[in-house]
């Protein structure tokens, strides 16, 4: 750590080296010399480790006064010979290499200290944050909620401050630009979901019943689905960067100095717009993942395609049509607002956007399960043939 004298012994032969002496009063006297450096030891530790692990464990006097050099890795070295702990007997070396010695030593020590648990005082403390930033982020969503409806209200009162640019430009992004990534996911589900649901009903001989498990699975769960958390990892993420950023930006603070509504000008656009378009794409997706069956159906049980096409409307009830789109509007609206809602929330800084964007993609995701679940439960005996 230190450029040696080259008028003292030790600068002569920097090889690391333990002599071990007799001191006064029958203690043993370990002397160091050399560098104790990472370079020096890379071809003696193991010796080195030997010679030091044969040292008494008390009664010794260390001297590390004719050490020229020392570094972490000799250090450590030392640190676990003297049992983590520093010798009574301890004779160091002239300063200034004195304090970089024990310097060394006291951050070995302090890390030793730390504890390899948090304490529980600790964990209730990290409990009771978390249930504050709940409740936090329960309360913001409240007040959003509260003042998209308000502004709804001003809306219909004033229709000539809707924003039908800003709708339809988000209706074309999450929308237009998304049928490429779900037609692909679609069709690749359905060739999945045909292919093992084939396997199963081939084995009892009930082969076309393989057009109601699909229709019925696709149009009322499996397409609104897929197609709402595509949409909120793709869409929804992009909604609370845009407004991430605007923060960042300091545009947000130019919007309230201006006057204008937040939720008129940037919230509800996006909700109108996801509302209007994720039944369309659930529409599309549902279709891309029955055309994926149908190839994989006839793949593997040689069922038309005619026959799959005239099967599907009487094995399916229109009932769930009507229920996939309604669940896809619910979902589009939920996906944007609570998208909007992490997007107010983000600080002007960068680590901030980062977490907002991808705690977004989350909540969305699990909101949607949720409204999922309540839609199974409510609806369970709507368009189910007995």
């Amino acid at each position: 750590m230190e450029d040696r004298d080259p008028s003292s012994p030790a600068a002569a032969d920097p090889t690391p080296r333990l002599v071990r002496e007799a001191g006064e009063g029958g203690r043993v006297r370990a002397r160091l010399e050399g560098d104790w450096t990472l370079l020096a030891l890379r071809e003696r530790v193991e010796a080195l480790r030997g010679e030091l692990g044969d040292m008494p464990k008390n009664e010794v006097s260390w001297d590390l006064s004719a050490v020229s050099r020392l570094d972490p890795t000799g250090a450590l070295l030392l640190w676990q010979a003297w049992g983590r702990r520093q010798p009574d007997q301890l004779r160091w070396p002239p300063a200034p290499l004195a304090d970089m010695f024990q310097a060394l030593f006291a951050r070995l020590g302090s890390k030793q200290g730390k504890p390899g648990k948090p304490p529980r005082a600790q964990n209730v403390r990290q409990f009771g944050q978390g249930l504050l930033n709940l409740a936090s982020h329960l309360l913001d969503a409240v007040a959003l909620l509260g003042q998209v409806v308000r502004d709804v209200g001003t809306l219909a009162r004033h229709p000539a401050l809707i924003s039908w640019k800003d709708i339809s430009a988000h209706i074309y992004r999450s929308g237009a630009q998304a049928l490429g990534i779900t037609a692909l996911v679609g069709v690749l589900v359905g060739i999945t979901l045909s292919y093992l649901t084939a396997k199963q009903l081939q084995s009892y001989g009930a082969d076309i019943y393989v057009i109601n498990i699909l229709g019925i699975s696709v149009w009322r769960e499996l397409g609104p689905l897929l197609a709402a958390i595509l949409v909120a990892g793709r869409s929804g993420s992009a909604m609370t960067a845009q407004l991430g950023v605007m923060r960042v930006t300091q545009e947000l603070d130019a919007l309230s100095v201006m006057g204008i509504s937040h939720t008129i000008r940037l919230v509800l656009p996006k909700m109108v717009a996801l509302s209007l378009s994720l039944p369309l794409v659930m529409t599309w997706t549902s279709a891309m993942v029955l055309v994926g069956g149908m190839i994989a159906a006839r793949a593997t049980l040689g069922l038309d395609y005619i026959q799959f096409l005239q099967g599907l409307p009487a094995a399916v009830p229109v009932a769930n049509l009507w229920l996939g789109l309604s669940k896809s509007a619910v979902f589009g609206l939920m996906i944007a607002f609570v998208a909007c809602h992490y997007g107010l929330r983000i600080k002007p800084n960068s680590e901030s956007l980062g977490t907002g964007t991808t705690s977004s993609v989350v909540a969305s995701i699990t909101v949607v399960i949720i409204v999922d679940a309540i839609f199974a439960v409510l609806f369970s005996d709507v368009g189910l043939k007995a």
